[in-house]
């Protein structure tokens, strides 16, 4: 089983402390919208490897590539605006703590800003994973599904609103099928002091992780008959 420390868009006062080192955390994943620095200091704090989607209050991380002469955009040396040391997994699929992790970021457009996306517009930058999971099985034939499903907002009627900023994103349910996660993980939706109810997607639970929630996942990639994810612990902003 892996620890998993997932966190979003509110930062807990007790994590960006010295207490966050009495947590036993394999890996830490990050659902957007939080403080970059607030997400290195658990990097570094828990020694423990970080994948993170961006929110839509976060910075635009489009573009950038890393390679042997740092970071680059558009063919020039520029600097990374993200957090150091950790793995920006939007539209693509990582591996991290033995767990296979499909992230895509973003919001729905609602006033123009950087990640936020149309439904038309995130259902073209989904299709980047489900070609991902296609050329895996053709080309290498490792038909191994994902553990995680990391986004930062919900699928559309899954745990989301129905105010204009946080309405979820219909292409979710395709990814889903196409992917069958263990686990979604998102943030976005915040829950105002209550607890969220927890949802079910075509046999993958959906977990509205704003705040922090601790979880076991065991590794499977897909396979059904590994045990479901377990929560743990969890809190959510008031």
């Amino acid at each position: 089983m892996v620890s998993v420390l997932a966190v979003a868009d509110e930062t807990i006062e007790s994590l960006w402390s010295s207490q966050v080192r009495s947590l036993d955390v394999d890996l830490i994943l990050g659902a957007g919208d939080l403080p970059f620095d607030y997400i290195e200091y658990l990097t570094d704090a828990l020694n423990a490897p970080c994948v993170f989607v961006p929110g839509n209050h976060d910075a635009d991380l489009t573009g950038y590539s890393a390679g042997r002469a740092g970071w680059m955009r558009a063919g020039l040396p520029s600097t990374w605006p993200g957090p150091v040391g950790a793995v920006n997994a939007d539209r693509k699929i990582v591996t991290a703590a033995g767990l296979r992790i499909a992230g895509l970021g973003g919001s729905i457009r609602y006033n123009g800003g950087p990640n936020q996306w149309t439904q038309r517009q995130q259902r073209r930058r989904a299709r980047t994973l489900t070609r991902t999971k296609n050329w895996a099985e053709k080309v290498r034939g490792d038909r191994r599904g994902v553990d995680v499903l990391l986004t930062h907002s919900p699928p559309f009627g899954v745990g989301d609103d129905t105010d204009p900023a946080h309405i979820g994103f219909e292409c979710l349910d395709d990814v889903v099928r196409s992917l069958s996660p263990q686990v979604l993980l998102h943030g976005h939706i915040h829950p105002h002091g209550r607890t969220p109810e927890d949802f079910e997607l075509y046999g993958s639970a959906v977990i509205n992780t704003v705040g922090y929630t601790l979880l076991q996942i065991e590794p499977g990639g897909g396979d059904r008959d590994v045990t479901a994810p377990t929560i743990l612990r969890r809190r959510h902003g008031t």
